[in-house]
């Protein structure tokens, strides 16, 4: 499918309807000026839907969002940088509710209509005493043209802010959906530190939007890893209030899928922004598993390749080693044969068969030198194929992930711990 998008400014604020705002309140200093606190709000009721983290350690704002989701429609996202609220027991519950009361309270809508977020250092309470009071100058910054904002404040060891927007004509109407994304490491979703906000002004029901997300989530931010690490906080929400004056989606009709297919474009984009601006990363690479058994077969195999410490780490080192590639390929546990097993390099043969192609290694040196380059692995035993996309692993990616715990040092001066 091939729709003809419009590249459109204004991020998470770009559709018709939604108002953003972005403010400072010192989470980690209270000295800094950074932007790190952020909302986003419907002047209409919407539909939403959300996927989150599947590791069993949940951050607060995860479980709280996923029960005002249980409850009916999300309006508002709260969200903040610099503390995860994470592993902070009943306290952490009640600071997140907290966040959402104030900007209930604010905006006139129900508790239940306000989702948030929050991202960074794991294992503090959140500093209140100066959330809190910016919750009101918060709301009454909301505007039209502050989706730029929202996306500077809820990033932490992102090098750039991540957004993008598009329009399309959607059963005759004109159709928006604008989004942005936090994350560079603690990167290997599996879902449902990564924080992803869309908004639309389509008109879809809350569970046909659901269906979409989970689809879209699976094609997208699910098919990336920088380090193998899967989050307390993985969130991606989506809201849409139907302000462009369309007719309700139809579950499973022409609409739906071009609005499917234009949310996946989207989120693919971002998906791919994160990892392009991973923590130390000098490599984006694409990995794709053809000729598997099954789906799964496929998956398995990607996943391993894309996640091994030997393969990136040679990535890293401009080594088309590709041994190492089909060593992952092996203990995948996926259903293979070594000795049909192809791997081509940048279009170029470097195995073929389980064995050393022809290929001269200066040519996959020069592919491997790049900043993006392709791997196909054909397994050749079926028609199943599976993409992800992928990183080096450098030795600057361990000196910066040492260690995180200057910030608990501004905790014992706030009384926290």
């Amino acid at each position: 499918m091939d729709l003809p998008f419009t590249r459109i400014k204004g991020g998470v604020g770009a559709a018709t309807g939604f108002l953003t705002s972005a403010t400072s309140c010192g989470i980690k200093n209270p000295d800094a000026k950074r932007l790190d606190l952020a909302l986003v709000y419907s002047e209409h009721p919407c539909s939403s839907a959300g996927t989150f983290t599947t590791n069993r350690v949940k951050a607060a704002p995860v479980r709280v969002s996923q029960a005002h989701l249980r409850k009916g429609g999300l309006r508002a996202i709260v969200a903040n940088s610099g503390n995860a609220n994470a592993c902070t027991g009943v306290q952490g519950i009640h600071d997140a509710n907290a966040m959402c009361d104030g900007v209930a309270r604010a905006l006139g809508i129900r508790r239940s209509e306000v989702g948030v977020c929050s991202t960074g250092v794991i294992g503090l309470p959140m500093p209140m005493m100066r959330v809190e009071p910016m919750i009101a100058p918060l709301v009454a910054g909301l505007g039209p043209k502050n989706g730029a904002d929202f996306a500077a404040a809820i990033i932490t060891s992102d090098t750039r802010p991540k957004e993008t927007a598009i329009s399309f004509d959607l059963g005759g109407h004109r159709v928006r959906i604008g989004g942005c994304v936090k994350g560079a490491g603690m990167i290997s979703p599996s879902m449902a530190t990564m924080l992803c906000f869309i908004t639309t002004d389509a008109n879809i029901p809350s569970a046909t939007l659901r269906k979409a997300v989970l689809e879209c989530v699976e094609d997208s931010f699910n098919r990336i890893t920088i380090d193998g690490d899967m989050s307390t906080n993985d969130t991606v929400l989506v809201l849409a209030n139907g302000a462009s004056g369309m007719p309700p989606i139809r579950r499973n009709g022409s609409r739906c899928r071009e609005f499917r297919h234009a949310l996946r474009q989207v989120m693919l984009e971002l998906a791919k922004s994160v990892v392009r601006d991973g923590e130390r990363v000098t490599k984006f690479v694409t990995v794709r598993v053809r000729g598997a058994r099954t789906y799964l077969d496929a998956k398995k195999v990607a996943e391993a390749v894309c996640k091994s410490a030997l393969v990136k780490s040679s990535w890293n080192g401009g080594d088309p080693n590709w041994g190492r590639i089909l060593h992952a390929v092996g203990y995948s546990r996926a259903r293979i044969r070594e000795e049909l097993v192809d791997i081509h390099i940048g279009g170029k043969a470097a195995c073929l068969g389980g064995l050393q192609a022809a290929t001269p290694m200066e040519e996959l040196r020069a592919v491997v030198a790049k900043p993006e380059f392709d791997i196909e692995i054909h397994l050749n035993q079926g028609s199943a194929e599976y993409t992800m996309y992928s990183s080096d692993l450098s030795p600057e990616y361990i000196d910066f992930n040492r260690s995180e715990y200057a910030y608990w040092k501004q905790a014992r001066k706030d009384g926290l711990v």
